[in-house]
């Protein structure tokens, strides 16, 4: 089969249509042609390598399921969903990957779950195209930050997701960052609080925001002043998770200014069997690739451009 000849190529392409698009099997085809069924696999073998035959996973509408299922393999993930987002502003963009995150959870919470959620624009975004969640209670992992542009607090992140499943909502009343550990600590001397962090240890799915280190791009960076944005980076801080600080290599830190934040600890974070985060913009694609490579997530909703670049990296 070295010359392509039109008597070859048609018999080529006659072996592909009947596989491909009649759906014979190998053996079917290999009796209709008095052939056998191996010279019919390099049939079709040569029919590809030739271009006769283009294997094409097509997108279906925003989801580019070809560029979900490269992500998921290449990074060993238990879900990846990319978005293809024709909406360049952010909040149109946080508005489509929750729609994308929402449909997800419904499919993949089962009844029995425990949800984890923190205080989070995308996570916001998330609960707030959540239509159907199975049974299940939801748990509160860290206090509430409050911006002019959004009104939302994780209160109100877990009770509405509690809600739509109809399971019992777990909530504390807390701010996300205090001004001095002392403060934190009061707070976290609660009974509320401590029982609303203490049931961070149950939880079996979380869903979460990254943020990496620099301004704009995390609300927790961008909530502290100079010298502790400075000493942190200087500390080897390269993004944050439900206020989990970690490095390059995805190791949780325990950074002073951690005493300040009202939010889950490390270990039980690693401990959560599945960590789904919701970011977008290749400007968090090293934060990203860090909280992968160190398993403090397994799966990903994002856009196209991010996943092109964790692909590429």
């Amino acid at each position: 089969m070295d010359d392509d000849g039109p008597a070859e190529l048609v018999m080529l392409a006659a072996v592909a249509r009947r596989h491909y698009l009649q759906n014979q099997s190998k053996v079917q085809i290999a009796e209709e042609l008095g052939i056998s069924r191996f010279k019919v696999a390099r049939m079709l073998e040569a029919a590809r390598e030739r271009g006769l035959v283009r294997i094409e996973i097509v997108r279906q509408g925003s989801l580019d399921v070809d560029l979900s299922a490269r992500l998921q393999e290449r990074f060993g993930l238990a879900h990846a969903v990319v978005v293809d987002t024709a909406d360049a502003d952010p909040g149109g963009v946080r508005h489509q990957l929750g729609r994308a995150a929402a449909e997800l959870l419904s499919e993949v919470v089962v009844e029995g779950d425990v949800l984890g959620l923190p205080w989070s624009r995308n996570v916001h975004a998330v609960v707030s195209a959540l239509t159907t969640l199975p049974r299940v209670d939801v748990v509160q992992l860290t206090g509430a930050i409050a911006l002019p542009d959004l009104d939302s607090s994780a209160v109100d992140i877990v009770r509405r997701a509690a809600r739509v499943s109809g399971g019992k909502a777990f909530v504390f009343y807390a701010p996300f960052v205090l001004d001095s550990k002392s403060s934190a600590d009061a707070l976290r001397r609660q009974p509320a609080v401590v029982d609303g962090l203490a049931r961070a240890s149950a939880v079996s799915k979380a869903v979460v925001g990254i943020g990496a280190w620099r301004p704009g791009e995390s609300t927790i960076h961008d909530l502290l002043d100079a010298a502790e944005q400075r000493d942190l980076t200087a500390r080897g801080v390269i993004g944050e998770l439900a206020g989990i600080f970690f490095d390059a290599s995805g190791k949780p830190l325990r950074p002073k200014v951690a005493a300040r934040l009202i939010t889950m600890d490390p270990d039980d974070l690693t401990r959560v069997p599945e960590v789904i985060a919701v970011v977008s913009g290749p400007s968090k694609s090293t934060a990203v690739r860090a909280a992968l490579d160190g398993g403090l997530v397994h799966g990903l909703v994002v856009d196209a451009t991010l996943a092109d670049v964790l692909l590429a990296g």
